[in-house]
């Protein structure tokens, strides 16, 4: 499957618009086989049209005057003939073009989710998952009109505009010329209309993504909203959103209006002169009946496929609109693709060391400030300290959702920031605080990370986690449906499916996120011990609130406002009497 070729600096290609010859040589050209048969069909398919309006003079000018039986049962033969040939030729064209430009539409949707989830993490941090959706299957869909028979038709059309010009001409030229005036003019309005109407169709997709975004947010968060009893505020934002893709709407109907209004006034002077000279010549003698029905017929399959034109050019307008926003998705550089990212890990010991490491998420405003640390392979490494503190975001460049803007963090002394993301993160478990799950059974989401493991591992993973504790209870065990994002599941539940899961892709680096913060106290030392076993042997970053959960680890980093406050482990540190003494004694008290 060919695409729109991805720029190697995006930064200066988003905004260009695609053109029709890049849609050519990506879309059209590759596909250029049922495109020229598309074209054949279309082309017969106009033709046998045309049999009827040249029948339709031999039956008024030969057939009825001669009173020729013979010559009329032939006549209809050939009309129904050509009737056949038309309604066969629709049928192929929608048959072979339509199917093949809603496969296209399938390619290129699994292409855009593709590249998406190639995209950084800062990439979907500034951006709602319900336009990114919105992105996917929309954006695309427009495609559809060039290689389905929107395209074929518009040529198709322009061929059967030319050949009945051809014979308008050869009927009278000077009523052929009264009606290319009329003509002109309208086209010339239409190509003023689609300038207008392209930048109308990117602002449209735009605003439908993040109306899409919002609508997904609010039944994501619908029981935060019902518990603030906000539905009515959700209510009128939507409706705000809704308003505005109205106004978009609107404008472009605006546009289009204008150019059936003028489509219909200039036809029908045209119509109106035709009729005029067209009586003249029939009462002078110089234009037969025939002549002039054969005429009048031509005229409409010669201005059919222009007005025909400005509907579909509205529909191309509208699918080189979706493909510039689906170009800019394309063009950005995946993560993956960083120039910089030679090192591939063969094996991992599982040595980690940040040095001298600071990171901002916006410019000028650092949260990590010059971090030194080791965490040796094997050891577990307790993050502590206030919210806000530089905690998450410590284990972040850890797991290389991030990159530091200064200093380095190192893997077995290798440069983090040169190793390929895939040959690092097969290495690495994550286990956050609000962990994420799927919506299927909890056996899907155990099996996540290694669809392929035996049953035997699955059953050591969900014991050692202790998730048979309470799937031992559902009728449907590991196959009982959790619903989206586990909200069958209560929080302890689902801190220990998510353990589960890490346990089961068997890591040599684990991040543990406040990965016992949602637990009752007899749930807690049920996952203590599942961590144990978890930690056991692999390096282990672990960022916890509670103190009490961490007394054994190797040693404890105490964050506060992006720095290293205090360094030692539980005893070295309750012995300092510090930061980390005053938040022990403190939890210990409630």
């Amino acid at each position: 499957m060919q695409h729109l070729k991805k720029s190697d600096s995006h930064k200066s290609k988003t905004n260009q618009k695609v053109t029709m010859a890049t849609a050519f040589k990506t879309i059209i050209w590759p596909r250029r086989n049922l495109v020229f048969i598309g074209l054949i069909l279309i082309v017969i398919k106009s033709l046998a049209g045309l049999i009827l309006p040249w029948q339709s003079k031999v039956l008024l000018d030969d057939v009825v005057p001669n009173k020729d039986y013979a010559q009329l049962y032939n006549l209809i033969g050939i009309v129904i003939a050509a009737i056949v040939v038309q309604a066969a030729t629709s049928f192929l064209l929608t048959r072979i073009l339509s199917v093949q430009a809603q496969y296209l539409i399938s390619e290129l949707r699994t292409q855009v989710q593709k590249k998406v989830l190639s995209l950084p993490i800062s990439f979907f941090d500034n951006t709602k998952s319900g336009a990114l959706v919105s992105r996917i299957m929309t954006d695309v869909e427009g495609v559809r009109n060039l290689i389905g028979t929107g395209l074929v038709q518009m040529v198709g059309g322009t061929i059967t505009a030319i050949i009945s010009l051809v014979l308008l001409i050869r009927i009278s030229p000077s009523m052929t010329l009264f009606v290319l005036v009329p003509i002109a003019i309208f086209g010339f309005i239409a190509l003023k209309a689609f300038g207008y109407i392209r930048p109308i169709f990117r602002t449209r997709g735009k605003i439908n993504a993040e109306v899409t975004g919002r609508l997904t947010e609010t039944l994501a968060g619908v029981r935060v909203i019902k518990a603030f009893n906000a539905e009515e505020q959700e209510n009128v934002t939507f409706e705000k959103g809704v308003d505005r893709l109205y106004q978009n709407v609107k404008k472009s109907l605006t546009a289009t209006a204008l150019m059936t209004s003028s489509s219909t006034f200039l036809i029908g002077i045209a119509t109106t002169g035709i009729m005029g000279i067209g009586g003249y010549y029939m009462m002078q003698g110089d234009m037969t009946t025939g002549d002039f029905l054969f005429f009048t017929l031509l005229l409409g399959f010669m201005i059919a496929p222009i007005v025909q034109m400005s509907n579909i050019g509205s529909q191309l307008t509208e699918a080189f609109a979706g493909l510039d926003r689906t170009e800019e998705l394309m063009n950005m550089t995946a993560e993956e693709d960083n120039e910089e990212r030679t090192i591939t890990l063969e094996t991992l010991k599982g040595d980690i060391e940040f040095k001298d490491v600071s990171f901002s998420y916006e410019a000028g405003k650092e949260v990590l400030h010059h971090i030194n640390f080791k965490a040796p392979a094997g050891s577990v490494t307790a993050l502590v300290g206030s919210s806000g503190s530089g905690k998450s975001t410590m284990a972040g460049l850890s797991a290389t959702f991030l990159t530091p803007k200064s200093g380095k963090v190192t893997i077995d002394n290798q440069d983090l920031s040169k190793v390929k993301l895939s040959s690092y993160r097969q290495y690495l478990g994550v286990v956050l605080q609000d962990e994420f799950l799927f919506e299927g059974t909890i056996r899907d989401n155990i099996l996540f990370p290694r669809p392929d493991a035996s049953e035997a591992d699955l059953q050591n993973a969900v014991k050692a986690a202790y998730v048979n504790e309470f799937t031992d209870r559902f009728d449907d065990g590991l196959d009982t449906l959790i619903g989206e994002r586990g909200v069958k599941l209560s929080g302890g539940q689902r801190q220990r499916l998510a353990i589960a899961r890490a346990i089961l892709a068997n890591p040599k680096i684990i991040i543990l996120d406040e990965a016992t913060s949602n637990l009752d106290t007899e749930s807690e030392g049920l996952i203590q011990k599942s961590l144990s076993e978890l930690m056991k042997d692999r390096t282990t970053i672990v960022i916890a609130h509670r103190l009490s959960t961490i007394r054994k680890a190797d040693q404890i980093l105490v964050i506060e406002a992006g720095n290293i406050a205090e360094r030692g482990t539980h005893d070295e540190l309750i012995a300092l009497q510090g930061r980390y003494y005053d938040l022990y004694t403190y939890q210990a008290k409630i």
